[in-house]
């Protein structure tokens, strides 16, 4: 098969291409440039892309002796990423770019790419498992080692992508024996941080990063009765859940912490509270996706049981879920906006058609800190059934 590694600099996808080629495959490796003007180095674990990195991952090739090339993604990537990204916060939202990354980037323009290529697959360094189910369809679970799990963010591939998706290191116990391995096959990635953080704001500063881009003007922060408590510099640079950086100057009368509720671009407020307001109970996603062939409920409308995930690394909550389409008789009885929404905007929001229709997700146990723009991942088990991006999320108590 010919195979296609996507090569970030790292240890993990230099290992997934070293046992693409150990299986037998005829294996290229490429980087991607995502950036017009890199850095010229990482500092420690902050950031990828970089000059660093592609020479990381070219030296992993030579290594490996497979043809390696750059790919210039950087217009496609400040456009599907950068500018989304941008264009989520100032609408008050909190967007997943890793998400979007591998929608539209990874698993969308280079896999189109590789295609038109006559590549038979892409071969990622992604903690994630494929599987094909008794009736011959492809399911995406979860990795052996959870802790290194990444299904959440593939949660956006669908069927026809993950017939071209390859993640060799699924079954690999823990991420110590990948370094190891790597060691042992001399590659000199063996013991490079993983990059964390987002890649495209190496210093981490992300509301410094979005002053420069977004206009920030001074507004007033509430409380849930509407009472000015305080103002901030500009309500697109905070997030729900966030404690951090209020500056009220003044503490609650139980004197407990006060924590972000609600963000406003309209009218340029934040609302603040106590942390179990912050408690979710319901969740609804639009622009929704099935990993693989949807539940038979997909066309049927009826409650499935499964766990929703808002984080890559949180913890899966115990939850059902439906599909409402418009216009559908069993749509209404179990509508949640008729209870009103948490968050700015959410009913104008849910009233949004699309042909996929709008998940209703009931969480059994409360989660807290759950924003509108977060990305919703339901799983079965190890499944990943797929995903859909929050649009409102109802905390019972604030509603009441």
């Amino acid at each position: 098969m010919k195979v296609l590694a996507a090569m970030s600099g790292g240890v993990d996808s230099a290992v997934a291409a070293a046992r693409a080629v150990d299986a037998g495959h005829e294996v290229v490796g490429v980087h991607l440039a995502l950036s017009r003007m890199p850095g010229t180095l990482r500092t420690g674990s902050r950031g990828c892309c970089t000059i660093e990195d592609s020479s990381d991952a070219w030296r992993a090739c030579e290594k490996l002796g497979i043809p390696f090339y750059t790919w210039d993604f950087s217009e496609r990537f400040k456009e599907d990423v950068v500018d989304d990204f941008v264009a989520e916060y100032a609408a008050g939202r909190t967007p997943n770019p890793c998400m979007r990354c591998n929608e539209r980037i990874k698993f969308a323009a280079l896999l189109e790419k590789a295609l038109a290529l006559g590549f038979d697959a892409v071969c990622t360094g992604h903690y994630a498992t494929v599987l094909r189910n008794e009736a011959g369809s492809l399911e995406l679970h979860r990795a052996a080692d959870w802790a290194k799990d990444q299904s959440y963010v593939l949660g956006v591939l669908t069927a026809e992508q993950l017939e071209h998706s390859m993640f060799p290191l699924a079954e690999t116990p823990s991420k110590d024996l990948v370094r190891a391995e790597a060691a042992e096959r001399g590659l000199s990635v063996a013991a490079k941080p993983d990059s964390h953080d987002i890649c495209f704001i190496p210093d981490g500063d992300t509301r410094g990063w979005l002053n420069e881009r977004i206009e920030m003007t001074e507004g007033d922060i509430l409380d849930t009765e509407g009472n000015r408590l305080g103002s901030h510099p500009g309500a697109q640079a905070f997030t729900v859940g966030q404690r951090k950086g209020l500056s009220i100057g003044r503490p609650a009368p139980d004197g407990r912490p006060r924590f972000v509720l609600e963000v406003r671009p309209k009218d340029n407020t934040v609302v603040v509270g106590s942390k179990e307001m912050l408690a979710v109970d319901r969740v609804t996603g639009i622009r929704p996706s099935w990993a693989g062939a949807p539940l038979a409920e997909e066309a049927t409308g009826e409650w499935f049981d499964c766990h929703l995930q808002v984080r890559a690394h949180g913890d899966p909550v115990p939850a059902r879920a439906r599909v409402e389409r418009p216009g559908r008789a069993d749509t209404a009885p179990d509508s949640l906006v008729a209870d009103g929404p948490v968050s700015d905007g959410v009913l104008d929001a849910a009233s949004q058609t699309h042909d996929a229709g709008t998940w209703v997700i009931e969480l059994f146990e409360p989660l807290a800190g759950v924003a509108p723009g977060q990305t919703a991942v339901l799983y079965q088990g190890t499944r990943v059934l797929g995903q859909s991006t929050i649009d409102a999320a109802f905390n019972a108590a604030r509603v009441a």
